[in-house]
């Protein structure tokens, strides 16, 4: 039996015109992906593909939040009110027929029968007032006070009293001494001086003593309270001054 041999087909070998088809289609693809992707960029850098995603993402996410709408459920109805129990109508009252008023007679008084007026009605009595007591008398205004006794001080300088005039000590002339002594004195009710001492001294003891031994040698007039003679203190101021 004869061996069958296989023939092999010689390989697939294009054709010069399937060739340039294959070129063509290549050139096709890749200038469309080219083509898209320049166009892509383009849209990105213009803003375009932003707007449509920021129109189209609200629209999905309002579909996502918008729910469907649930059924109302209406409430039910209150329960109805109790009935309340109205009052019977009370019966109207029936008028009755009043009787007829029946006249009265009145009797003339006869003309022989005197006609006595009703006596006066007796005036109200009034109580007397009783008289008010008598105001108390007034207290007496107090007695005025008295009147602050006239005083009259003692006095020198009467010309008919002749004082003389103090002397000056030799011994102060020639030292330069000089001032004013007051000398108190008590002068009695006849005029002579029973007591004296220096008041207010002129720094210089022999002017002060000289001062103290003449007014002890003066006479006074004596003072008086309300016209009487009464012993009393007096100043008697007396300077010494060098010429």
């Amino acid at each position: 039996m004869p061996t069958p041999s296989a023939t092999l087909a010689p390989p697939f070998s294009p054709t010069p015109e399937a060739t340039p088809r294959r070129l063509n289609r290549r050139v096709l693809v890749v200038g469309a992906v080219v083509g898209f992707h320049v166009l892509a960029v383009w849209a990105l850098q213009s803003g375009l593909l932003r707007r449509a995603v920021e129109m189209v993402v609200p629209v999905e996410v309002l579909a996502e939040i918008i729910e469907p709408a649930k059924p109302q459920i209406a409430p039910e109805p209150p329960p109805p009110a109790p009935a309340v129990p109205q009052p019977k109508p009370r019966p109207k009252p029936v008028a009755r027929p009043e009787p007829a008023p029946q006249p009265v007679l009145r009797q003339e008084p006869s003309p022989s029968a005197p006609v006595v007026a009703p006596p006066d009605p007796a005036p109200p009595v009034v109580a007397a007032a009783e008289p008010a007591p008598p105001a108390p008398p007034a207290p007496p205004a107090p007695p005025a006070p008295p009147a602050p006794p006239r005083v009259e001080l003692p006095s020198s300088s009467a010309a008919y009293l002749n004082n003389p005039r103090p002397p000056y000590p030799s011994l102060s002339k020639r030292l330069g001494e000089q001032g004013k002594v007051v000398v108190r004195v008590l002068i009695e009710t006849n005029g002579t001086a029973s007591k004296a001492e220096v008041r207010a001294s002129s720094g210089f003891e022999r002017l002060d003593q000289t001062a103290v031994q003449t007014v002890l040698r003066w006479r006074y007039v004596p003072g008086k309270r309300n016209g009487v003679a009464e012993a009393m203190w007096f100043d008697v101021p007396i300077n010494f001054v060098l010429q």
